[in-house]
C-alpha cells in the first residue's frame, strides 16, 4: 500500500485536521449582532449543506486555506438543520441563496459573496 500512496502523492504520516474558530449560526437574532459586529470586525458566514459532496469538498478546501490568525469572525450555518436561518440570511443581507455559499460582511452589508468553487478564490485578507 505504501508504494501506491507514494506514487499517488499520499503521505505516510496522518494529516492533522485543522479546526476553525467556527461560531454556530442557529438563531435569527444573531444576524443583527453580525451586522453590528461587522462595523468593527469583518464577519464571514459559511452556508453548508451536510448532504452535498460538493459542499463538503469546498468546506474542506476553505478550512485548509483559512488563516486562523485572521482578524475576523467565522460563522457556520448547517442549511439542513437551520433552513429558516438560511432564508433569513438571504433576506437580511439581500443575497440570493446558494449552497455552499460564503458571505463577507463589513459595515453592515455584504461586500462579497461566492458559491461553490468560487468560494476558495476569494482573498479574505483583502477584507480585513
Amino acid at each position: 500500500m505504501g508504494f501506491f500512496k507514494n506514487i499517488l502523492g499520499g503521505s505516510s504520516e496522518p494529516k492533522e485536521d485543522k479546526v476553525l474558530p467556527w461560531k454556530p449560526l442557529t438563531e435569527v437574532n444573531q444576524l443583527k449582532d453580525i451586522e453590528a459586529l461587522s462595523k468593527s470586525k469583518t464577519q464571514v458566514i459559511f452556508k453548508h449543506s451536510t448532504r452535498c459532496g460538493i459542499s463538503k469538498m469546498v468546506l474542506n478546501q476553505f478550512t485548509q486555506a483559512f488563516n486562523v490568525d485572521a482578524n475576523l469572525d467565522v460563522y457556520y450555518l448547517d442549511l439542513l438543520s437551520y433552513r429558516e436561518m438560511s432564508n433569513e440570511v438571504g433576506y437580511h443581507f439581500q443575497v440570493m441563496h446558494q449552497s455552499p455559499q460564503l458571505l463577507i460582511i463589513k459595515n453592515g452589508v455584504v461586500v462579497a459573496h461566492a458559491s461553490h468553487g468560487e468560494i476558495n478564490e476569494i482573498d479574505l485578507e483583502r477584507f480585513l
